[in-house]
């Protein structure tokens, strides 16, 4: 049966609104991603060609696609890619597919960095190298230096660069700070596993799928971020900023652990939905 591309994009839109319980607005956006992944073609065409009818292949490669979606495959993994502060990034299940409210630490961060200057910035558990690669790119006199425990994530971030030619950025292997030692940063920045290894949402959406061991610290979620901000203050210069971000409920637990480690103006950055997403402080 022959299938117009508007029709098979109705269908997709309604599925995925319905298995996947979007509001119609973000179906909308993914129904279109998956059809022109399938076709291999730009958004422009796929509104100009509307009422074109899709060969049987094509119609198959759009199923196939949906029903992965459907399965509750995040459209990420699917896509191999996602788009962070502007720059398109290759995403895979080894790595946490980068989420909208993460720029809310590069944009703390980019307040703390001059234009002009070249400070030393560390991002601790890159992952993709989403938040490294946005500073190095906006503050091209930086010098990023961003570090994962995972090999397969580092490969990943060093495609990233090589992909973006971002060149002010050192891609490494280290567990936190353990291969940084008598290094200094002006910024650090992380955004840690921070998910209680018991929270139900583990087994509910994209997380399902994306590697326990960056999502998951320990019976409250905050291990890692402990361990950060007890030793963060060995690697930063005098004055230095430590910016984390955190769950949507571990604001005050964040600062009180700053506070207990004589970090000074202690503040937070607020994310899309206007919750405090991120915590920082300067030694």
């Amino acid at each position: 049966m022959s299938v117009t591309i508007t029709k098979l994009e109705q269908v997709a839109l309604s599925a995925i609104q319905s298995a996947l319980y979007l509001d119609r607005n973000d179906a909308h956006i993914e129904a279109h991603l998956l059809l022109q992944y399938a076709l291999q073609v730009n958004r422009a065409w796929l509104i100009s060609h509307s009422d074109d009818t899709l060969n049987p292949d094509q119609h198959a490669d759009v199923e196939a696609l949906l029903q992965r979606r459907l399965n509750g495959e995040p459209i990420a993994h699917i896509l191999g890619t996602r788009e962070f502060f502007g720059l398109p990034l290759k995403v895979t299940p080894d790595t946490l597919i980068p989420r909208p409210d993460t720029e809310t630490l590069v944009e703390q961060a980019l307040v703390r960095i001059p234009q002009h200057a070249p400070y030393q910035v560390l991002d601790l558990g890159t992952g993709t190298g989403a938040i490294a690669l946005a500073i190095a790119k906006h503050r091209p006199y930086a010098k990023v230096k961003a570090v994962d425990f995972s090999e397969s994530a580092l490969a990943i971030a060093r495609e990233n660069a090589q992909n973006l030619a971002i060149h002010n950025v050192v891609i490494l292997h280290s567990h936190w700070f353990s291969a940084l030692n008598n290094q200094h940063f002006d910024v650090i920045v992380s955004n840690p596993p921070y998910i209680a290894e018991n929270d139900p949402h583990l087994s509910q959406g994209d997380v399902r799928f994306e590697p326990k061991s960056a999502l998951t610290s320990g019976i409250d979620g905050l291990d890692d971020i402990r361990k950060i901000i007890h030793q963060a203050p060995q690697y930063l210069n005098a004055n230095g900023w430590l910016l984390l971000e955190h769950g949507y409920d571990q604001a005050q637990a964040v600062a009180a652990l700053l506070t207990q480690a004589h970090f000074k103006e202690i503040g937070h950055g607020l994310d899309l939905a206007g919750i405090q997403r991120v915590t920082f402080g300067r030694v």
